[in-house]
């Protein structure tokens, strides 16, 4: 069983910065493809980014050059750092993994996720 936990959304003002964590625990080693994905209020789940086992990234492009993805394989932690916030990027923030060589933010291989944490941005 593959269990994802993340950590570190909050409000913040436009133009400001956020990381947010995603513990993973289970069967890790399996769980080639990881990515973030977020939900806004009255709107459908959207993927925001995407990073493989190798480092390769994918970004959604409205956050391209504002937010970075990482992850660091032996604390099994994923990071979204972001930056440049904007009222737009408001919603719940969710982890996913994939045991998947396409790793993209379209992918439908993501069949693990968190709970989410809550990214609020005022003007």
């Amino acid at each position: 069983q593959v269990k994802l936990e993340e950590s570190g959304g909050g409000s913040v003002q436009a133009g400001g910065s956020l990381e947010l964590s995603c513990v993973v625990s289970g069967h890790t080693y399996s769980m080639q493809c990881m990515g973030w994905f977020r939900q806004a209020p009255g709107k459908g789940r959207e993927g925001v980014a995407t990073i493989d086992s190798d480092g390769s990234t994918s970004f959604e492009d409205s956050v391209k050059g504002r937010f970075t993805i990482s992850r660091d394989n032996a604390k099994n932690t994923l990071y979204l750092h972001m930056n440049n916030l904007k009222p737009e990027d408001t919603g719940m923030y969710i982890c996913a993994a994939a045991p998947s060589a396409f790793c993209y933010i379209n992918s439908r291989d993501f069949g693990y996720w968190g709970q989410g944490t809550q990214v609020t941005v005022t003007d």
